[in-house]
């Protein structure tokens, strides 16, 4: 590749370096700036002489200032940057953004299963609830025998979960806050992934005891001969030895199995997709190529009538005037504000702040700062109105939201993040990597994009989609967001991704900002 770097704005200062393996001091650009200094793939280099304190720029957007002079063709990392304070949450633009509307996206449809709430699930999957971490070690040599022994019986049921976390005791059950993570539990057990199937396993003695993460009328009911919250406690004295627990345990699962097995896939509008999009592993090229192409395809779903959900409090909170700008209404735009006080207040509280989020990799990638980390971030919300905001924990359906951008406030780690989506009613994911990561859920499919054409060959079978193409010049965004789109059709019908190849995932991660007791 000749020497190429790119700008986001033609009123930036700076680009950022795009060919692999970076280019040497001395190399000249057909524009005729010539490096100062080495410059990594990704990292930022200066187009004109900065002063001491000059604002750089990037996505038009002040990321910092010059912490001394810099002359054009300077590498400018985040040593040679000082970061501006977070934008204030007063005087913010409010609903001021008023795009014409676009024409809908029509007949695009996929094969779902269907669920007595309404919802639509893009996999069949018996999930098992549990009420405290005591017990994730019995389901899950429970959950193995389960898949060994009996899944094979039922072949249109896709998979056998345990919904294992490190909460349900220990903890103060009723403290400010604690309501998070124990809505957050109900509400995933509530995921149209699966089926309306109600199991739990309890261990007897915790504080979150199953008619209060589960009360009566959580679930539609499915079977009027079914129990509606059928729990396998383990202190019953029916079980004597290890084994009579997992007896119980294989033995309640087979009803569930049995009604799962039993529900086939139909065809359905792309609207019954709920898509949540989230980035980790970020790099410079994150804003680039891969967040602009999930924005488009973000634009795409809203137009078919889907749901989209954008999340990551630390990673939008320095763009807050652009999505306050975007809300479709004041009460959403207030919504926000009122997320992102509160996140403030929780990370003053443990005496951190933003800059707490960028990570060594982010700025080994390119990434100085979380300002420039969150305007790559925000661009994956694409460009419709935001229609609807939740709290941590919270379900859309609660909430009354059936279509639309919505911002669902999450922290930004991805296993945080993923959970709480999850919650919200996430039947299919998105996730961008520059770094790379070998992230996935098991509750639901996760499309991995890559940002750049190294990732994406080096991690040939990790990574789905290679949104490093738009930066080689092979393609357009517009290009790899339809491609995005049509690839999450085949995926909601049954199309398995490379984490649900390799059985990618980790135990879900519940946000408690409550004590520990």
């Amino acid at each position: 590749m000749n020497p190429l770097y790119i700008t986001m704005d033609e009123r930036d200062n700076v680009a950022i370096v795009a060919n692999d393996g970076g280019l040497p001091a001395g190399t000249v650009f057909p524009s005729g700036l010539t490096l100062v200094d080495p410059v990594p793939q990704g990292h930022k280099v200066a187009l004109v002489d900065l002063n001491a304190g000059d604002p750089v720029r990037r996505y038009n957007v002040v990321i910092g200032r010059a912490a001394k002079a810099l002359p054009a063709g300077s590498w400018v990392h985040e040593r040679l940057l000082e970061m501006p304070a977070a934008r204030s949450l007063q005087g913010l633009p409010i609903a001021t953004v008023k795009p014409p509307e676009p024409p809908p996206l029509q007949g695009y449809t996929f094969e779902g299963y269907r669920n007595a709430d309404g919802s639509v699930g893009t996999r069949n999957i018996l999930a098992i609830t549990t009420t405290v971490q005591c017990v994730a070690g019995v389901l899950d040599f429970a959950v193995r025998r389960i898949k060994a022994e009996l899944l094979p019986r039922y072949p249109h049921v896709d998979d056998v979960v345990g919904l294992e976390h490190t909460y349900g005791c220990g903890v103060a059950i009723d403290a400010v806050g604690a309501e998070i993570p124990q809505r957050t539990l109900r509400n995933i057990s509530r995921n149209p992934n699966f089926g309306g199937e109600v199991m739990v396993v309890s261990l007897g003695c915790e504080k979150l005891q199953p008619e209060r993460l589960l009360p009566p009328g959580t679930f539609p009911i499915v079977d009027e001969r079914a129990p509606q919250l059928d729990v396998v406690c383990l202190q019953d004295e029916a079980h004597v030895g290890f084994m009579s627990m997992i007896d119980s345990i294989m033995e309640r699962a087979k009803a569930h199995l049995e009604r799962l097995n039993r529900r086939r896939r139909e065809t359905v509008p792309a609207s019954a997709l709920v898509v949540g999009v989230q980035c980790g592993g970020s790099d410079a090229f994150s804003g680039v190529t891969a967040n602009p192409a999930v924005g488009f395809c973000t634009d795409l779903l809203v137009r078919a009538g889907a749901t989209v959900m954008f999340s990551e409090v630390t990673e939008v909170r320095d763009g807050i005037d652009q999505l306050t700008a975007r809300a479709a209404t004041p009460e959403v735009a207030e919504a926000m504000i009122a997320e992102m006080a509160w996140y403030d207040a929780y990370l003053d509280k443990g005496k951190v702040d933003r800059s707490a989020n960028t990570t060594p990799g982010n700025k080994k990638g390119g990434l100085s700062n979380i300002v420039e980390k969150a305007m790559g971030s925000i661009v994956k919300s694409g460009t419709a109105p935001i229609t609807g905001v939740l709290s941590p924990g919270q379900k859309l359906s609660d909430r009354g939201i059936t279509s639309g951008l919505v911002y669902a406030a999450t922290p930004a780690s991805d296993f945080i993040c993923g959970t709480l989506q999850l919650a919200a009613g996430m039947n299919l994911h998105v996730f961008t990597t520059g770094r790379g990561t070998p992230y996935g859920l098991a509750q639901a499919p996760v499309i991995k994009v890559a940002t750049r054409s190294d990732l994406a060959r080096r991690w040939h079978d990790l990574m789905d989609v290679n949104a490093g193409r738009i930066a080689d010049g092979q393609a357009t965004i517009e290009d790899v967001g339809w491609e995005l789109f049509r690839l999450m059709l085949d995926v909601a019908s049954g199309q398995k991704t490379w984490a649900e190849h390799w059985k990618l995932h980790n135990a879900l991660v519940l946000f408690n900002p409550a004590p520990v007791t």
